[in-house]
């Protein structure tokens, strides 16, 4: 079976997603975790970004170094698509990490899980009106509402509610990051069809990286290490972008963007319950309401993939 045949089949693609999905969602309670083990302050922007450029720029490096040992050549992106590298890595990085981890820093767990949840809809919206990859249906946007009611209501847990105002250091900027990563989805399923996914992934981490710890230093930002756990938690970071978004372009590249990009309304699913595990935020998990949650999740997804598989199967008739 050819490699591409094989990354459109829905079952390796929901297993591959939902990995990613997982790792994201890992990150949530990882970040708060790590500002503690670098002794980094929720009003120390320049600190969280410092954090942020050394986590994406190690993680670009791991990405191209692994992938060219097992190919056993060194990848560099191609001389005309070093333009593509610059915008995957403004959107996918500079911009969406910079306003992601100070608006983290200064909003609820809720608000901000429920907040991610938004960039599925933008992904799926900026393909189908901006770009035309493909058709805005009927089965989408409602695959896209049931998901989006199943990730409010995980996060309803009733420890934390939705009141507090809108911050637009806070709220604001989490949706301007939301917007971000919805283009970099676009981007990377436009650009990877001429240079390979792993290749725009690994070398726009590492621009992005560098540029967020360059800045981040000139502006003062200061790391402090006070435990060995610190080193340990920076590589798994690393490690959740570098695996995560390598798999999540390769999938794109294979895919349509609703496709994949329904499966992350999980992300959000997956870093409330870790951040209740590792953070014991919000006191004991309601888990009878985050198994509602995740059913109306998983049925958001099952719609668009199941309409996806209908109309594939319909173009090859057609081609037949």
């Amino acid at each position: 079976m050819k490699k591409e045949l094989y990354l459109q089949k829905t079952g390796i693609v929901c297993l591959l997603a939902l990995l990613c999905c997982f790792l994201w969602g890992s990150a949530f309670p990882c970040i708060k975790i790590g500002y503690r083990l670098f002794s980094v302050e929720s009003t120390d922007i320049w600190s969280q970004i410092l954090f942020a450029g050394i986590r994406f720029t190690l993680a670009g490096i791991l990405v191209v170094l692994i992938s060219s040992l097992t190919q056993r050549t060194f990848l560099f992106p191609k001389k005309n698509t070093w333009g593509m590298v610059v915008k995957i890595s403004m959107c996918q990085t500079v911009i969406q990490y910079f306003f992601f981890y100070v608006g983290l820093a200064h909003t609820t767990g809720v608000k901000g899980s429920i907040i991610e949840g938004a960039h599925v809809f933008l992904s799926i919206l900026i393909a189908a009106l901006l770009f035309h990859q493909e058709k805005l249906t009927r089965a989408k946007g409602a695959g896209c509402i049931i998901g989006f009611a199943g990730v409010i209501l995980v996060n309803l847990n009733g420890a934390e509610s939705l009141d507090g105002g809108f911050s637009f250091y806070g709220e604001g900027f989490l949706l301007i990051a939301c917007v971000s990563y919805a283009f970099s989805s676009v981007l990377m399923k436009r650009y990877s069809a001429a240079e390979s996914p792993v290749v725009l992934s690994g070398y726009q981490f590492i621009l992005g990286g560098v540029i967020m710890t360059v800045a981040a230093i000139a502006a003062g930002g200061r790391l402090s290490v006070n435990t060995p756990a610190a080193y340990l938690m920076l590589l798994y970071m690393a490690l959740i972008s570098a695996v995560a978004y390598t798999v999540w372009g390769i999938l794109l590249r294979y895919n349509p963007v609703s496709k994949v990009t329904i499966f992350g309304f999980m992300t959000p699913v997956f870093g409330v319950l870790l951040s209740a595990l590792l953070l014991e935020e919000g006191g004991q998990m309601p888990w009878k309401q985050s198994i509602v949650a995740l059913l109306l999740v998983c049925t958001g997804i099952f719609i668009v993939n199941h309409r996806e598989g209908e109309e594939a199967a319909q173009k090859e008739e057609i081609e037949l």
